[in-house]
């Protein structure tokens, strides 16, 4: 894809020199004569870098470059003046361009200045996408697991990171999906950052805005040009959470976007190219939602061309002890306590639950383990938990939440989830901060399938 430049110069035969210059190094060029041109066409595009002169018939570039950091704070900015002045240099990096340039301009000595810059950014980019999230036990970018369904998802990380392909990240909440999509990013040859969007944690209407962008004026309160989270991640991964409970409208702009990889900003006219690599991730069935007619068929073939499934918890049981210790030391690091050495009772008796919220309750439950210590052993009487009652003998006024395949297979999407959501309601006493944790979805997105089921709270 073509470099953006804009040249903001008031000598016009300079000026179409330079973008002469420029578009022939295959840079997309736009000139401006002054600061007023200068904003319009920032107001309606987004450059990757701005050569600004300094002395501008309506104003000076240090003024303009004032307002760039105001609006834009990452914006790279290349100073031009005739001037040989150091306080205005210094000023003029205070401000934040990324270098500085004396007339006569000499395209040669530009041009290194332009490549030098451009290249920086892109390795601070590069730098900033391969740092993993703080405390993430998973600094090595390596699952924690040795069980077979692990060593499966390991293998098919390894096959899908090279491509360019969207990637369906599927499992039941909690069970690591963004750890996933983050080795995928980590593992493959994409240069840009890794952006993540949860789409069940922004209201819909602002939710377009989060992913496009938006322009000034395009609705109350946006009061300047905003890049949305599909220009952030040019050049290397957008992860779309929860995409399941992507609208109707929104579906289809996306799928448009996927598509001819392009889009438009809300409130704007212009198509902007996209390259991002979408990884997107849910808990649900997205064919079994189109056939309910609550998700495009067409969008779900998309995102899903090449699918990863994480099992749940319960499945890999014996995956436990090693993700025990990995989130001990993760947490024991993040609250400033020593790390717990756990006992065999310990481990046996997390091994015998359930894990309705997956690894994320399993982190839950020890860091409250960890709070609660006093002493240097993680025992039985630190978790907060039962061993799983057996199908022949469920607790005492509630059903077993074990089911055959067989009725599981005569039931609605929608009860499965009604029924999982009220059996973790039930486990936190209605405690819905905590429900959110385990379910791994909002308040609000809580709060809408509590009505939506009508679901009762202890």
């Amino acid at each position: 894809m073509s470099k953006r430049l804009l040249i903001i110069e008031d000598d016009a035969g300079l000026n179409q020199m330079l973008q002469l210059h420029f578009e022939e190094q295959e840079f997309a060029v736009s000139g401006a004569l002054n600061c007023s041109e200068g904003l319009a066409l920032l107001q309606e595009n987004a450059f990757d870098l701005i050569l600004l002169d300094q002395q501008l018939p309506d104003g000076t570039g240090l003024e303009l470059l004032q307002r760039l950091r105001e609006q834009e704070p990452d914006q790279a900015v290349v100073m031009m003046t005739g001037a040989h002045n150091l306080a205005l240099a210094i000023d003029a990096i205070k401000l934040g361009a990324a270098d500085f340039i004396h007339k006569p301009i000499k395209t040669g000595e530009l041009q290194l200045v332009v490549d030098r810059v451009l290249e920086s950014r892109r390795l601070a980019r590069a730098v900033e996408a391969l740092q993993p999230p703080p405390d993430d036990p998973l600094q090595r970018r390596e699952l924690i697991g040795r069980s077979n369904a692990m060593l499966q998802v390991s293998k098919e990380i390894a096959l899908c990171a090279e491509s360019g392909a969207s990637v369906l990240i599927s499992g039941e909440s909690g069970t690591g999906k963004e750890v996933v999509a983050r080795l995928i990013h980590a593992h493959s040859e994409r240069k840009g950052p890794f952006v993540a969007v949860n789409c069940a944690a922004i209201v819909d209407t602002l939710l377009e805005s989060e992913l496009f962008g938006h322009e000034k004026g395009a609705f109350t309160g946006a009061n300047s040009r905003k890049p949305g989270k599909f220009e952030l991640a040019q050049d290397g991964t957008l992860f779309l959470d929860e995409i399941g409970e992507l609208a109707a409208p929104l579906q289809a702009k996306l799928l448009r976007a996927l598509q001819e990889q392009v889009f438009e900003r809300v409130g704007g006219t212009q198509q902007i190219s996209t390259n991002a690599r979408i990884l997107s991730a849910t808990n649900r069935d997205l064919f079994a939602e189109a056939v309910a007619g609550r998700f495009r068929e067409d969008l779900a073939y998309r995102l899903k061309v090449i699918s990863i499934e994480l099992p749940p918890l319960r499945k890999r049981l014996e995956d436990i002890p090693l993700l025990t210790t990995a989130l001990i030391d993760k947490i024991s690091r993040k609250i400033h306590k020593p790390p717990l050495q756990p006992t065999e009772a310990a481990l046996t008796l997390l091994q015998s639950y359930d894990w309705p919220g997956n690894v994320r309750e399993l982190e839950n439950i020890l860091t409250q383990a960890l709070v609660q210590a006093r002493g240097g052993a993680l025992t039985p009487e630190l978790l907060p938990i039962k061993p799983a009652p057996s199908p022949s003998a469920p607790a005492s006024g509630q059903s077993s939440p074990t089911v055959s395949a067989h009725s599981l297979a005569l039931r609605s999407l929608d009860q499965v989830e009604a029924e999982h959501i009220q059996l973790v309601l039930n486990h936190t006493g209605g405690h819905k901060g905590k429900s959110c944790d385990i379910l791994g979805i909002s308040r609000p997105a809580l709060d809408r399938k509590i009505r939506k089921y009508g679901l009762t709270l202890p």
